[in-house]
């Protein structure tokens, strides 16, 4: 609510929550991070915000990997990996260029399906949360806050 009360614009806010929330999914393990970074660069987004919403949808990015595995080996009509998340992680806790070496093939198809559904998702988020974040704005500013209007 602080962020709607000090200049940041209801638009702003909607699109770095968007970006923080579907850049938080992209299924690369270690990218998400410099992803909303760079977007809050590109777009001119708040930093924080989008970082924030990123490391807040972290167990959604787990619920949403093997989805994007799947999608990709369909896409790609690759094998299917059978290993779990969990078996994943502790690979690449054990061995990191091992487990590089056995997943970046996936980890590509699982990237390029999220190309498909991630900015869209993105776009859909903006569009939802810009009139939800513009009536908070509006309830939370005093008369004296409001924005001025032309008169007619």
């Amino acid at each position: 609510m602080d962020l709607l009360t000090q200049g940041i614009t209801p638009e702003k806010l909607a699109l770095s929550l968007a970006f923080g929330i579907g850049l938080g999914i992209f299924p690369i393990a270690g990218t998400t991070t410099l992803l909303c970074f760079l977007a809050a660069i590109v777009f001119r987004l708040n930093v924080p915000a989008i970082q924030l919403v990123n490391y807040l949808v972290y167990p959604l990015w787990f619920a949403c990997l093997i989805p994007f595995i799947r999608m990709g080996e369909w896409m790609f009509r690759a094998q299917t990996l059978q290993l779990s998340v969990t078996q994943m992680l502790e690979m690449s806790r054990q061995n990191l260029p091992h487990a590089i070496s056995l997943l970046w093939l996936t980890a590509l198809r699982a990237a390029a399906a999220w190309l498909l559904i991630g900015p869209l998702a993105i776009f859909i988020l903006y569009v939802l949360f810009v009139p939800v974040l513009r009536r908070l704005r509006a309830a939370t500013l005093r008369p004296s806050q409001a924005l001025p209007t032309e008169r007619q």
